[in-house]
């Protein structure tokens, strides 16, 4: 973020925010919401003018409007994070210039020819065409690479090689631009942001009719990729590869681009055809020539350009499909006289519907045309039911939907252009309905604005006591700068290893025998860990550290590479040979499992009232289902560990990223047999966990500290981002049953829910995921009757794991949907239905907890009242009449999550406070920096304590040889216990001090510590906190699980385009109950992360398996969090003020996961936008509830004439690309 963010600075001092936007759109940083990220950077733009509310160009803070909120109207309430006029200008003249040997370089490069010999590969930069093209005469098989986007991760992930590669960068002949009367070349080498620029600088310079086709391609140049891959790849690059998924090549063949092509031989030019594009030999390249240039001709009067896209998320994703288009007509006519239109992603290369086109030349443009034209590219860009990358429906949908788009934006421009013909003809020119209209508007990108407003402190309190003020992160400016050391930032150790894990292949087989010798061979292997050399336990009976006869899915550990480098152990993985026999059954769905009553453990169940006696006295019965994917941690800091043995004792120094080191200490030690007191786990800080590295860290520390004991050496491991996605599991997906009964007026009497969760291969954390997410599936609804059921299916996949939220965001997703399906039926609003069956008294819960609900009727007036939720509700309707293809959606969502583990001894907690003799003082505890922000709360809570400014204080690292025993951080609970446990220790030493304070008041702490050493009293103290008391007795079904509830409710509105099943989130609303935060800058951050996290969950973040268990989704090509430009337009997040709580450490409470759930406020404005489409077109309001809420989902929900005219395939016919595990 801060490279690109600086990048753009040094190329646009004051960049608008539209550059800004931009520039970060390749950034993936879904943990922090992104919204600070865009703080900071909009301060360096042009103009940041807050919301903007009503085109005023003014926030509405400062135009005195939300006036009715209780939010707003208190005095004490902030709303600045930080004071923007308190930075220092940015100067450019102050930075450091460009090396001026470099530019020279650039200016004038080197023409003798370089040569690199690698161990394999041969590196060859010629420094002329000449000797480029000797080169590629020479070496034809050798293939020419300059931004490596495309070549380079190929080698990587798919295990091409090439011994040979040219890189022409050097080459002056491949980035020249030539203008001429008819059209415009552009060299080959030209990157694809150079591209842009050129393009945008001849629209610029031409008039309108002679840029269709530049302007088409600046359109998807917007969103291919990223600004960073857009500068390093090339145009030539970009055409030869011919990916299906080419945004370019599409336009570029409607629009009849040519290629010019050199050789020694000459130069010769061939058309960017389809027939080009899918390989053809008599079309393609010859092995001895190289692309030169690209020659783009001007468009024409009467000719149209379009181009299409649709992709999971709006910026940096693959397209599903993608299209370019062009129309040519007899002049003053709307006679088709030329048409052209090619996809992408519908086959193995660009398709052009050549024949569909050549039938409708010498049609005029009407609905029959359309109609037709339809039909006739449905049945030519034909797509199977087992087609690579799935979404099949989906695809074929698109291209009739990109057309019908196509046919009204030339309807548009033909209407000015045409003069109408007499009758009847003139039927041919309808004009276009102003509800139709918005079918021919994108989602643009837009810089998120928003508000964030929390209690200040009271007034009485000193200055220097930082609690509940908004401090810096204090580790901020090292991650800014890249100075934060993380796990693999340090330095390698003397006769360091690097270890590679071998994985299964199979979902469920037999081992018969594994072959290592060729692996060993390769020169730098060391040696094969497998399960033979673990000297103690090898994991637990159901969860092998390292796979023995058997495996359970693919991706189990099976043996483990130890080489002198990381590439030299990838590499002789490759040669290891296992050889299997398959085992049945393969259970890889929730379905399969239930069929074959396949499960990790028993039902857990809570009942209250009589359930089947209510469902006889209700007026209504709805049943439903609800499916939900499951979720990939996606931390930024894959899973690593160093493991250091010691020269004696068999001692161990474990430096590892984990939210849990007592675990991993404690598994390394019964791995190894040796005790825990000779094993060290250092912990500095994790780049991210979100539950991910508590139970797996300790499988790759043990597996690590077997080779490090076996090899005598430091062991290195670090997972590279596809494997750490393949191997170690994520959210449980779910699957949902709801039978609820309801009065007319929306009264719900009885809900009788049923969830299975898909918990993989091994019981990890199923179990308790399962209990979690019956105990928390009521939300904030307070419901007489009421049965919910919970089962953890045991299947053939990677064992999924702890996530934050712990089964709350997936199971309370069926609960809002019942409310939904609940409104539907009623014809009442879904707010209205949420606020007839809420908790409104002090009350039970299921479990049979008290609980006072007060907090959570503030938190939803507050949302309902700041949002202006009910006029917005009559604009969306409003919107939603005068729009036919375009939907807006609103919902609002409370929410009521319980904090902590439901268990007593999971909420102690130790600490460690030294103070020195200089006054300086060391705090150590047992929670774990993971970005949440720990560290801080931590210092500002031994600040309070000791009466000392912060800077007096420092935390090292989380080791458990300072304090041991320690409780994973998690369950938002970290800050709350270890918070305890400094406060306890900070109060001892304290307390020791007094005497010395008392004889001396007027001192300097630096004198009552030299004082104290002096006077012999100890400057150390060890902090405690007990914990909460939490139990549940299953059997009875009842108990006190939680220490606290969390409270918040949250507002989200959306617009849908019902052609592509793309959305734009309008605006967002939050409103948390933190009661008194003890850093709000923190807190705040952590619900607009949470939040963002949870909108990933249900809208864009999908795993895929094969129908053979393989994960499909391993790495951000193929898996899609949230990016920048996925944040609300709008974006306000509150704290609800004058909240108490006597509980908790200084009335505070915590907020690491609660906000996941506030995400769903998204999808159920989609499922709003949704329901709108359906009930204009006659169709069921109630359907089946799918999340993610992906473009597919929503575009194939909003069924029309074009979903309904697709071929469709009987799935008995095929085996599908993908399947869905929930």
């Amino acid at each position: 973020m801060v490279m690109s963010l600086y990048a753009l600075l040094r190329n646009c001092p004051q960049p608008s925010e539209e550059h800004l936007l931009e520039a970060l759109g390749g950034n993936l940083c879904r943990c922090t919401g992104y919204r600070p990220i865009l703080a900071s950077g909009k301060t360096f733009c042009l103009e940041s003018n807050g919301c903007q509310q009503k085109g005023t160009g003014k926030c509405c803070l400062d135009l005195g409007e939300n006036d009715s909120s209780s939010l707003g109207r208190k005095s004490d309430i902030c709303t600045e994070l930080f004071v923007k006029e308190e930075f220092q200008p940015l100067d450019p003249t102050q930075e450091l210039i460009f090396p001026p040997e470099l530019l020279r370089m650039a200016e004038n490069p080197e023409k003798r020819t370089l040569t690199f010999h690698g161990e394999r590969v041969t590196w060859i930069s010629p420094g002329t065409f000449k000797d480029l093209l000797e080169l590629k005469a020479k070496h034809p098989e050798a293939p020419l690479i300059l931004g490596n986007t495309s070549l380079g991760p190929a080698m990587r992930s798919k295990g091409y090689f090439h011994p040979i590669l040219l890189s022409p960068a050097r080459i002056s002949e491949l980035n020249v631009v030539s203008k001429t009367h008819d059209g415009l070349t552009i060299g080959a080498g030209c990157s694809l942001a150079q591209v842009k620029d050129i393009l945008a600088e001849r629209v610029s310079e031409l008039p309108e009719e002679k840029t269709q086709t530049y302007r088409a391609l600046l359109k998807h140049l917007k969103s291919l990729a990223s600004q960073q891959i857009r500068n390093m790849a090339s145009l030539g690059g970009h055409i030869i590869s011919r990916h299906s998924y080419s945004d370019l090549n599409p336009i570029l063949a409607a629009g009849n681009a040519t290629l010019n092509l050199t050789s020694e031989e000459g130069t010769r030019q061939i058309p960017l055809s389809e027939h080009f594009l899918s390989g053809l030999a008599s079309a393609d390249l010859k092995p001895e020539e190289v692309l030169e240039s690209v020659y783009i001709p001007h468009s024409q009067k009467w000719e149209f350009v379009s181009a299409f896209r649709q992709a999971q998320c709006q910026q940096n994703a693959l397209p599903d499909v993608n299209a370019g288009m062009r129309v040519l007509f007899k002049e003053g006519t709307d006679i088709i006289e030329d048409l052209s239109i090619t996809y992408g992603g519908v086959g193995a290369a660009t398709v052009r519907a050549r024949k569909s086109c050549q039938q409708l030349l010498g049609r005029h443009w009407d609905e029959l045309m359309l109609d037709e034209a339809c039909r006739r590219l449905l049945d030519e860009v034909s797509l199977p039911g087992w087609a690579p990358g799935g979404r099949v429906e989906f695809k074929r949908t698109l291209v009739v939907s990109f057309f019908f788009k196509f046919y009204l934006q030339v309807l548009q421009e033909l209407k000015s252009l045409v003069k109408p013909l007499p009758m009847p003809n003139n039927s041919r020119y309808p004009e276009i309905s102003d509800r139709f209209l918005s079918a021919l508007e994108d989602f643009p990108g837009t810089v998120s604005q928003g508000v964030q407003r929390y209690q200040s402190v009271d007034s009485h309190q000193p200055l220097q006591d930082p609690v509940g003020r908004p401090i810096m992160h204090l580790s901020g400016l090292k991650h800014a700068t890249g100075e934060a050391e993380f796990c693999d930032d340090i330095p390698i150790v003397d006769k360091e290893l690097c270890m590679a894990l071998v994985t299964s292949a199979r979902a469920h087989a037999k081992i018969i025998s594994i072959d290592l010798s060729e692996a060993l061979e390769i020169p730098g292997v060391v040696d094969v860990i497998t399960a033979k050399d673990i000297p103690g336990t090898n994991g637990t009976e159901d969860d092998k550290l390292l796979a023995v006869d058997e495996v359970l899915c693919v991706g189990q550990i099976i043996c483990a590479v130890v080489a002198e480098t990381d590439v030299q152990a990838k590499r002789a993985i490759e040669k290891i040979k296992i050889t299997y026999e398959e085992l049945e059954p393969v259970i890889l769905t929730i379905e399969d499992a239930i069929k074959h009553n396949s499960f990790l453990c028993p039902e857990k169940k809570l009942e209250q009232g009589n359930i089947e006696e209510a469902f006889e006295k209700v007026d209504q019965i709805v049943e439903g289902e609800v499916h939900v994917g499951g979720q990939e941690h996606f931390y930024m800091e894959t899973q690593t560990v160093l493991v250091i043995p010691k020269t004696e004792d068999k001692e161990l120094d474990i430096y590892v990223s984990s939210q849990d080191p007592a675990h991993v200490q404690k598994t390394v030690s019964s791995t190894l047999n040796i005790p825990s007191n000779r094993i060290t786990c250092h912990v500095k800080r994790v780049g991210g966990g979100f539950g991910g590295k508590i139970g797996r860290p300790a499988v790759f520390g043990a597996i690590a500290a077997v080779g490090a004991l076996k090899t005598g050496h430091p062991i290195r491991l670090v997972l590279d981002r596809e494997d750490d996605m393949l191997i170690t599991g994520g959210r449980h997906p779910l699957f949902g049953k709801y039978k609820v009964g309801f009065m007319d007026n929306g009264r719900i009497k009885a809900l009788d829910i049923e969830c299975f969760i898909n918990g993989g291969c091994t019981l990890d954390d199923s179990e308790l995921v399962t209990e979690f997410l019956i105990l928390k599936l009521e939300n904030a609804y307070k419901i007489r009757n009421l049965r919910f059921r919970g089962r953890a299916c045991l299947t053939n996949l990677p064992s999924n794991t702890a996530f934050r939220g712990f089964g709350f965001p997936q199971g309370t997703l069926v609960t809002e949907s019942c409310i939904t399906a609940v409104a539907a039926k009623c014809g009442l609003p879904p707010e209205k239905i949420r606020e007839k069956n809420m908790y409104r008294t002090v009350d039970k819960t299921i479990y049979k907890q008290a609980f006072n609900p007060e907090n959570l009727i503030r938190c939803w007036n507050e949302c309902l009242d700041t949002s202006s939720f009910h006029n917005r509700r009559m604009q969306a309707e409003e919107f939603n009449k005068k729009n036919y293809w375009k939907k807006r959606g609103i919902a609002v969502i409370p929410m009521k999550f319980s904090v902590g583990f439901v268990a007593t001894s999971y909420h102690q907690a130790a600490a460690l406070v030294h103070i020195y003799t200089d006054g300086s003082v060391l705090v150590t505890h047992g929670g774990n920096e993971l970005g949440q922000g720990i560290h801080t709360k931590m210092l500002q809570v031994a600040s309070r304590e000791l009466k000392i400014p912060m800077s007096y204080l420092h935390i090292c690292e989380t080791s458990t040889a300072t304090v041991p025993n320690t409780i994973a951080t998690a369950a938002s609970i970290g800050a709350d216990t270890n918070g305890r446990a400094v406060q306890n220790a900070c109060q001892i030493l304290l307390k020791r001090l007094e005497p010395i304070i008392k004889k001396n008041p007027e001192g300097a702490w630096e004198e009552w510590i030299e004082a104290a050493f002096e006077q012999r009293i100890s400057l150390s103290a060890t902090g405690y906190f007990r914990g909460y008391k939490a139990f549940m007795d299953w059997e009875k079904g009842e108990g006190d699980p939680f220490p606290y509830y969390v409270y918040g409710a949250a507002c989200s509105e959306v617009e849908i385009d019902c052609l592509t099943g793309a959305h734009k989130k309008i605006r967002t609303d939050i409103v948390m109950d933190a009661c008194c935060s003890l850093n709000p800058a923190i807190d705040i951050g952590q619900v607009e992360g949470a939040f963002i996290q949870g909108m990933g969950l249900y809208t864009t973040e999908e795993l895929k398996y094969s129908p053979e268990g393989v994960l499909y989704s391993r790495g951000p090509d193929e898996y899609k969090i949230p990016t920048i430009s996925d944040v609300p337009e709008e974006f306000n997040v509150s704290l609800l003020p004058s909240s108490q709580t006597p509980l908790t450490l200084y009335s505070s409470k915590g907020l690491g996961e609660s906000g996941m759930f506030l995400g769903s406020s998204v999808f159920f404005a989609i499922t709003d936008a949704v329901a709108a489409a359906r009930k204009e077109r006659d169709i069921a309001e109630d359907f089946t509830v799918k999340s993610p809420a992906t473009p597919e989902w929503v575009r194939m929900a909003c069924a029309d004439q074009f979903t309904e005219m697709i071929p469709r395939d009987d799935p008995k016919t095929f085996k599908p690309w993908s399947i869905t595990v929930a």
